[in-house]
């Protein structure tokens, strides 16, 4: 199984909307066929690897890091796929939960006269998918939010001046987590100051990101960086804007919703994006936006890279969070990860309640 994982790392940055998943088939010890799922509407891993095996399958054991298939997609079920190879029996690490799946696939194996176990190496493989079961059982992606600060947790001087806080060997880690995650999303205030393009620019992949702008009141330029092709790109904006009006290129999709003051609901806009079959979103943004994903209690990680620098107290905070008078009110968070990038430190937090 272990290796299966190994061999769904390889999608990473290239499965979405779909899940990363590897299969291996055994057969008298010997790796005689194993695969990985690739993109969307192309061949699952287990066709590949029940391909790389040929006879061979027949009698052998499978290891695959999701319960294989059981409907009619883009492809075939690979459980169908499986029973007709003639394996002998399938080690899934987890269900997949999927609701046209949802165990379907495994009593599909067991019908067939297939022995069947899951729950090998279930941990590994639920959090190399943690946006996709974030969005079959929740209904929205997993957000990650990524801020770089000084020392003094400060994100900009007064004027706006913000480049660079952080180090290159930070900035090029960004880059990673924009190319694993697969969606990056942002606001028109840092559209609107910095003109972001929000792409993959130091790491390799084989797709860009989704690019996704919150703009409420369609204040975006259509020529800003950030609509430039090569991805997909979506405008959450607010009911009150005639899609007419808005300034945008063609090929841009639109979501419309319920406007809250300034702003609207971020539960609704992060649920929007799960409608739109986003599974990870990496969010860049500036202080006003943090705050409200904190306290709207959508971000399942903060990614924070500090620098060894200090902008002083007129400087910009690292998130607004308004209305907070009392200890007991505060963010709690826990931390998970803590390493040094280049001169940097990139901390890893949780909020305390999932842990």
């Amino acid at each position: 199984m272990a290796r299966a994982l190994q061999l769904a790392e390889k999608g990473r940055h290239s499965t979405q909307p779909n899940p990363r998943v590897g299969c291996v088939i055994v057969r008298d010890g010997v790796i005689v066929g194993e695969g990985f799922h690739e993109r969307a509407g192309e061949p699952h891993a287990e066709v590949h690897a029940l391909r790389m095996a040929g006879d061979k399958a027949r009698g052998a054991d499978v290891f695959v890091t999701l319960e294989p298939c059981s409907h009619f997609g883009r492809t075939p079920p690979c459980a169908d796929g499986l029973i007709a190879a003639g394996v002998r029996k399938v080690w899934a690490a987890m269900q997949d939960p999927n609701p046209e799946v949802a165990g379907k696939g495994l009593e599909r194996l067991r019908a067939a006269g297939i022995e069947v176990e899951s729950g090998l190496m279930h941990a590994q493989a639920q959090a190399l998918n943690r946006g996709f079961v974030m969005r079959m059982t929740r209904g929205r992606p997993f957000v990650t939010l990524k801020l770089a600060a000084s020392l003094d947790g400060r994100t900009a001087m007064a004027n706006g001046e913000s480049q660079w806080i952080t180090s290159e060997a930070a900035r090029a880690d960004v880059h990673r987590l924009r190319a694993e995650a697969g969606a990056v999303l942002t606001s028109s205030a840092t559209v609107l100051a910095d003109d972001p393009e929000l792409t993959v620019r130091h790491v390799e992949t084989s797709r860009q990101p989704d690019r996704i702008v919150l703009d409420p009141r369609g204040r975006v330029s259509a020529s800003a960086k950030v609509w430039n092709d090569g991805a997909r790109r979506i405008l959450l904006t607010a009911q009150s804007q005639s899609q007419s009006q808005l300034a945008k290129p063609a090929g841009v999709e639109v979501a419309q919703l319920d406007r809250y003051g300034e702003y609207f609901s971020m539960s609704a806009a992060m649920s929007e994006l799960g409608r739109l079959k986003i599974n990870e979103v990496l969010v860049e943004c500036g202080p006003t936006l943090a705050g409200l994903l904190l306290q709207a209690e959508v971000v399942d990680e903060l990614v924070l890279y500090l620098a060894p620098s200090l902008l002083g107290d007129a400087a910009r905070p690292l998130a607004r969070l308004p209305n907070l008078e009392k200890l007991s009110q505060r963010i709690a968070l826990q931390w998970r990860d803590v390493r040094a990038v280049g001169p940097d430190l990139r901390l890893t937090a949780v909020p305390a309640a999932t842990v």
